[in-house]
């Protein structure tokens, strides 16, 4: 099963799958029980209602994102926050709005903690029922040099390898192009004599990743010799693909050092077509309004502790130039969270323990309050809800001179969220703005309203647990 263009892991469907059942099966005989009399569209909403909640909320706290590290404790306490935290208290909001649903808050809260049990249980018993070994691809690495290290150093963990076994690196004399993955200690098979399909099928490979450095394809008769190879292995079923291909989707980001000019500039979906965009802008509008009703007194509340810890004597808002589409500077809104005047010799970056930051700002940066006035940058169409978050120009220019395709972020409007946020921490150099780039450039080549959702929920985590924030 595909999601946001990538295969999803057969476990990881299992277990979400198996989830949702439980969900729906636990509420429904909690409401046979607890409230006989229910009737018609309650009845049959009740369960549907807690299931969704349930299973958005532990989405958006990132309960299912295969590459986590904190093993099983670590997913319970994120499923605990889900539940008790997200889903409940929305919940119990909807349930004040319809007499009836409200006659159901008793389901919904037994429902609640039941199923935190039963998903603790049926998480416990998962990996004895669906070993994770059983359905992860063989990988063989077809190369030993630069290229192929970019694979090994990234791959060299465990929990790096959730989908795929990575047995080796083929090297082929004829074609050697060094061995550059025996500094990080990784397995080679030196071909010698046999053929690329001969090893392939001795290793019971599933995927075989093309990793070459460009000159080992120097001569005619060496690149006729590795094509004829590698059409041979794919006519014999085994799945042949690019490194950059393969780090796309296994790390869901483009490596820029893999990626060409070419590749950006005629690959599909580094652009928006006009029916996206509206459709895109149409939901800033709507959810940016419903937002603002919605946060005003939280926002009154944070502009009037600024205020207070300032002694009427700062300003509330931050006023800052940002470069946003197609290279236009706009004026991005936040609330102050610096000591007035913190930048007297020009534009910083912000460092850990930046004394700069006063205690009203340091909580609001780590809850993201600081960036509820960026939704009238929405509304005035100078930003959208999710995209590559906007930089200051003195910093775009330094990085366009440095980072190859750093441009290339500003094709769409810039977000108040987006995948790099999500995927790598607070950046404060250019080494981070190279590394995000790669996070936004997979953005933008795989863009959709689908994606922005998802982004939008796993949020939800980034303000709750305060990942990336300084």
């Amino acid at each position: 099963m595909r999601f946001l263009d990538s295969k999803l892991p057969t476990p990881l469907l299992i277990l979400a799958t198996g989830e949702f059942f439980i969900l729906v099966a636990n509420t429904l005989l909690l409401q046979t029980w607890l409230a006989p009399a229910a009737y018609g569209p309650v009845r049959i909403a009740t369960p549907l209602l807690v299931s969704l909640f349930c299973f958005l909320s532990m989405f958006g706290m990132g309960v299912y994102e295969s590459r986590r590290r904190e093993g099983y404790v670590g997913m319970m306490l994120r499923t605990a926050v889900a539940l008790f935290l997200i889903a409940l208290i929305a919940l119990t909001l909807l349930a004040s709005l319809s007499a009836q649903l409200a006659a159901m808050q008793t389901v919904f809260v037994y429902s609640i903690g039941s199923s935190f049990l039963l998903l603790a249980g049926w998480r416990a018993l998962f990996p004895l029922l669906v070993p994770e070994t059983r359905f992860r691809k063989r990988i063989l690495v077809f190369g030993s040099g630069d290229r192929a290290l970019r694979i090994a150093s990234r791959t060299r963990r465990e929990s790096d390898q959730k989908r795929f076994l990575l047995i080796g690196f083929a090297r082929d004399s004829a074609a050697s192009d060094g061995d550059s993955v025996s500094r990080v200690g990784a397995a080679t098979f030196d071909l010698g004599g046999t053929s690329l399909l001969a090893l392939c099928h001795s290793l019971s490979v599933d995927e075989l990743v093309v990793a070459l450095d460009d000159s080992t394809m120097d001569t005619p008769d060496l690149r006729h010799s590795v094509i004829a190879q590698l059409s041979e292995c794919r006519m014999s079923g085994i799945v042949v693909i690019e490194a950059s291909e393969f780090i796309e989707r296994e790390q869901r980001r483009l490596d820029i050092d893999l990626l060409s000019a070419r590749q950006v500039a005629l690959g599909p979906s580094f652009s928006m077509d006009a029916r996206r965009v509206l459709i895109k802008r149409v939901f800033d509008i709507f959810a940016g309004v419903a937002l603002l009703l919605m946060l005003w007194p939280l926002m009154l509340a944070t502009a009037l502790a600024i205020f207070l810890e300032s002694k009427g004597g700062g300003s509330i808002l931050l006023r800052q130039e940002r470069v946003g589409l197609r290279g236009r500077t706009f004026v991005q809104l936040k609330f102050r969270s610096m000591v007035e005047n913190a930048e007297p010799d020009g534009p910083t970056w912000t460092r850990p323990n930046d004394s700069r930051i006063t205690r009203v700002g340091a909580f609001i940066r780590s809850t993201r309050l600081d960036e509820f006035p960026q939704l009238f940058n929405v509304l005035r169409g100078e930003m959208s809800f999710v995209g590559p978050r906007p930089e200051r120009p003195i910093f775009v220019r330094q990085f366009e001179a440095e980072i190859p395709f750093y441009a290339a972020r500003h094709l769409v409007k810039p977000g108040i969220t987006g995948w790099a946020q999500l995927r790598y921490p607070y950046g404060a150099s250019a080494k981070d703005a190279k590394e995000k780039l790669q996070y936004d450039l997979y953005y933008l080549k795989r863009q959709s309203v689908l994606f922005d959702l998802v982004i939008m929920l796993q949020t939800v985590e980034v303000i709750l647990v305060g990942e990336g924030a300084r």
